[in-house]
């Protein structure tokens, strides 16, 4: 690739793009194929590249999803008052459906159960798209209580709401403090001193990142969400200009449990979710973002108590050379009486049993807290160090715990790109753009 091209229009459609791809002529990367080849020392022009498929896994708390459905005989009772789907919580409405026997809820992705505190939207969710049984305990509002079984095959009408996702860019977390605190941004009590350092953001490789003025995605751009067809409605909540993010929707019966669930932190139960969105690239200009790498995405080091900035970083600073999966090697497992692993591990991917730790690879979020965990250093993965100058110091800090998963995120945008080139995915013009309401 030259990029040396002189005919090459200034200025491109999406139509244009979608004619090419149904023709086989189109060039398609992921952005991570794009970054290869860029740190390899290639020059890439407009004319070497159609689209590039994004994507991004991780914690996104601004989440919830709508169920439809039966759970008796009509007449049977007035209207619910109260609804649990295993235990987790769900708001009733909005539509009564009066002595319809039929439940309209609203189900919080970041609700807890009030029976398993290590259970949550985020785990209902992922268990009821694979296919698993779930318990609906009803209150009606005469008093009655009832329970029934039911599975999403069975629900009709189940969609699932961003509020805030795929956020452009998001913070790394220190505690400064001298003591732990419990938070949303670690599994566990976050350890204080500046000792460990958790982050969010999957960089590079992030759609906005690759689209910071939203050219091309906005209302109406079909997207991924979670592996389904979903499409984007506008900005998600603290959208801002230069750090936005996405609200959109899907249909949970189209998703893959891989994409998706629960996390558990030490501020409770959170909800895991991926997006992957093709860039159509449509001028130079676009290109130019497209060939930033994570050294050159800022991400802001805070204060986990306050979001008092601390220093500035990149996204190079966390991610380059750092290995994007965890290893499990069993050999070297001490066989702990009590596994620190599997009591820490946020996915749940981890147990014990009789001879040893047994790890899930497709559970794992590829977190790396196990590796801090381990007495016997059975798991391994290099989430490297920081340096940051903070307090009048200069620190090494350890990333302790990942709360994007990279890995995954490669793959989303690798299946988006053979979906786009096989035809079962196409790019849709949006029908407006993002506008901002301060």
């Amino acid at each position: 690739m030259n990029g040396a091209s002189a005919n090459i229009e200034e200025h491109r459609t999406i139509l244009e793009i979608q004619a090419k791809i149904d023709a086989g002529e189109a060039v398609v990367f992921t952005a991570e194929e794009i970054s290869s080849r860029i740190r390899a020392g290639e020059e890439i022009g407009l004319e070497d590249v159609d689209v590039v498929t994004t994507a991004t896994r991780g914690i996104m708390s601004g989440t919830y999803a709508v169920f439809s459905f039966k759970v008796s005989e009509p007449d049977s009772f007035i209207k619910a008052s109260e609804v649990f789907l295993n235990g987790v919580p769900a708001v009733v409405g909005p539509c009564p459906n009066e002595r319809l026997g039929v439940l309209d809820i609203i189900v919080l992705g970041t609700a807890h159960s009030v029976s398993d505190p290590r259970y949550g939207g985020g785990h209902l969710f992922r268990d009821m798209v694979e296919g698993k049984i779930i318990r609906v305990d009803v209150t009606t509002n005469e008093g009655k209580c009832f329970s029934v079984e039911t599975c999403l095959s069975e629900i009709p009408f189940a969609r699932l709401y961003a509020t805030r996702h795929a956020f452009k860019n998001y913070r790394a977390f220190v505690n400064p403090g001298k003591d732990p605190i419990n938070t949303i941004f670690h599994a566990l009590p976050f350890e204080g001193e500046f000792r460990e350092m958790t982050f969010c953001g999957c960089g590079e490789l992030n759609p906005i990142e690759n689209d910071p003025g939203l050219e091309t995605i906005g209302i109406g751009t079909r997207v991924l969400i979670n592996g389904a067809e979903g499409f984007v409605t506008g900005q998600g909540t603290r959208s801002v200009p230069d750090n936005p993010n996405l609200t959109g929707f899907a249909d949970l019966h189209d998703m893959v449990p891989e994409y998706m669930g629960g996390f558990v932190t030490s501020g409770g139960p959170e909800i895991i979710n991926t997006w992957a969105v093709p860039i159509p690239v449509l001028s130079r200009s676009m290109l130019e973002n497209i060939l930033k790498l994570d050294s050159q995405i800022p991400l802001k080091l805070v204060d986990v108590a306050g979001r008092i900035p601390l220093c500035d970083i990149t996204y190079g600073d966390v991610w380059d050379n750092a290995d994007l999966r965890v290893k499990y090697d069993p050999g070297k497992c001490i066989n702990c009486k009590v596994c620190p692993v599997a009591e820490a591990c946020p996915m749940g991917a981890v147990s014990k049993e009789e001879n040893g730790a047994e790890h899930n690879p497709e559970l794992c979020f590829n977190c790396g807290l196990c590796i801090s965990r381990c007495r016997g250093e059975a798991f391994r993965a290099n989430l490297g160090t920081v340096k940051c100058e903070a307090g009048g110091c200069l620190r090494d800090i350890k990333v302790t715990l990942r709360q994007s998963d990279r890995a995954r995120a490669v793959k989303a945008a690798q299946e988006l790109k053979e979906q786009l080139l096989t035809g079962r995915f196409r790019l849709t013009e949006p029908v407006d753009k993002i506008s901002w309401r301060e």
